[in-house]
C-alpha cells in the first residue's frame, strides 16, 4: 500500500500495529516494564557527530532536525545545535552531512538556517494548509550567524522533508553548495490518520513553498550543485572547500596540505619502489605491508604513509603531518625528516649512514 501511495506523495506511508495485547490479571506485573525513555534524548538530537577536519573544516552529522519551541533557550534540542556550532566556530569552512536525515520539525530547520544567513531575510519556505499559512523563518534568530564562511551541505536519497527543507532553502538562497544524490522529494508535511484495524495513513495536509523558487522539491527532490555518489560526498565537499579556503588565502599552509593529502589518498602517485624507504631511523621504523608504507615508533600503532610526491609522505588521518625522505648523491635514502604545517619537526638519520 505504501508503495502504491508513495508516487502520489512522498510522505504517503501505511503502517500497521498489532491490537494491544490483554491487560496483565490483577496482581501480576507485566513481564517487560515500559522503558521510560526519550528517544531524542538517546539520539543527542540528532547531532551525530561534530568533528573539525584537515585544513580546519568544521563538520557536523546531523541525522535529524528535533523539535523545540521558540523563546526557551535552555531546550535540549536548541542546546545541541548550538553547542555543534559551537565547536565549529572557527573553522574556515563547515560540511553539515544530511545524508542519513529523514527530517523532521521545522523549527529546527528555521533556526539552523538562521545560522548561516542574515537575520530577516526572505528566503523560508511557506506552508500552506487548510488551516492557513506559516513561514518556515525562525521566531529567535541565531544570534552570531557565519555569513561568509564557505557551507557545503550532503545530501543523498535518503535525505527527506525537513532536511530537503534545509538544503533547498539554502542552495536557492545561494548561500551553500549542495554535494551529493538528488534527495528523496517529500515536501509535503502531515501527520498518521489511524484508519481501524490497526492501520494508519500518513496523510500530507500542507505544501510549502518557497518566496526564491515559487514552488518546492516535492517528487523531484532537491538538486544538488556536484553529484558524486552518497558514498563520496564528503571527500568531494572537502576538497571544495579546502579549494575556497586556499582561494581566499594562498598561504595557508594547513589548508594546501590537507588537500593534497586528500587527494593523494584518493590517488595516490606512482613513485619510487617502496623498498627504497624501508629501514630503522633510530627510534623510528619505517616498513612496507599491504603494499603501503607504514610508520611506526616502538609497540605504538602503526601511521599509514601514502606519497604525495617525489620523496614526500602524508601520515594518514594526520594531514598536517609529513615525511620527507633525503636521499644521497647515490640516490639511496638515507634520512627522513618529519614536519609538521606549523614548522616544527625532526630529523633521523637512517640506521648504517654517518
Amino acid at each position: 500500500m505504501s508503495d502504491r501511495l508513495r508516487p502520489l506523495d512522498h510522505h504517503f506511508a501505511v503502517e500497521f500495529s498489532p491490537p494491544a495485547a490483554a491487560a496483565p490479571s490483577p496482581g501480576l506485573a507485566p513481564a517487560t516494564p515500559p522503558l521510560n525513555v526519550d528517544p531524542e534524548r538517546r539520539a543527542a538530537y540528532g547531532v551525530r557527530k561534530v568533528e573539525v577536519l584537515g585544513g580546519n573544516l568544521g563538520y557536523i552529522d546531523l541525522r535529524m532536525f528535533a523539535d523545540f519551541a521558540f523563546g526557551k533557550p535552555d531546550q535540549p534540542a536548541r542546546q545541541a545545535i548550538e553547542a555543534a556550532l559551537r565547536l565549529v566556530s572557527t573553522t574556515d569552512a563547515v560540511i553539515i552531512d544530511l545524508r542519513n536525515n529523514g527530517g523532521g520539525s521545522p523549527a529546527m530547520v528555521g533556526y539552523l538556517t538562521s545560522a548561516f544567513t542574515p537575520r530577516g531575510a526572505d528566503i523560508y519556505n511557506t506552508f500552506h494548509s487548510r488551516q492557513g499559512t506559516e513561514s518556515e523563518a525562525p521566531a529567535d534568530w541565531y544570534a552570531e550567524p557565519r555569513l561568509t564562511t564557505p557551507l557545503y551541505i550532503l545530501i543523498s536519497s535518503r535525505t527527506g522533508s525537513a532536511a530537503e527543507a534545509f538544503a533547498y532553502t539554502l542552495k536557492n538562497a545561494g548561500r551553500a553548495v549542495i554535494v551529493g544524490q538528488t534527495s528523496a522529494g517529500a515536501a509535503n508535511p502531515g501527520g498518521m490518520v489511524p484508519v481501524g484495524g490497526g492501520f494508519a495513513v500518513f496523510v500530507s495536509n500542507g505544501a510549502p513553498t518557497s518566496p526564491i523558487t515559487h514552488t518546492n522539491w516535492e517528487g523531484v527532490g532537491v538538486q544538488p550543485d556536484v553529484v558524486v555518489p552518497a558514498g563520496k560526498a564528503l571527500d568531494a565537499a572537502r576538497d571544495l572547500a579546502l579549494e575556497a579556503v586556499l582561494k581566499t588565502d594562498p598561504s595557508d599552509t594547513g589548508a594546501r596540505w590537507a588537500l593534497e593529502a586528500l587527494r593523494a589518498e584518493a590517488a595516490p602517485p606512482a613513485g619510487k619502489p617502496l623498498s627504497d624507504y624501508v629501514g630503522a631511523y633510530g627510534a623510528l621504523t619505517v616498513g612496507q605491508a599491504d603494499g603501503k608504507l607504514f610508520l611506526q615508533r616502538g609497540d605504538r600503532p602503526r601511521s599509514v604513509l601514502f606519497l604525495v610526491s617525489g620523496d614526500t609522505f602524508t601520515v594518514a588521518g594526520e594531514p598536517d603531518r609529513r615525511v620527507v625522505f633525503e636521499r644521497d648523491a647515490g640516490g639511496a635514502v638515507r634520512a627522513m625528516e618529519a614536519i609538521y604545517a606549523d614548522g616544527d619537526g625532526a630529523r633521523f638519520k637512517r640506521d648504517g649512514n654517518p
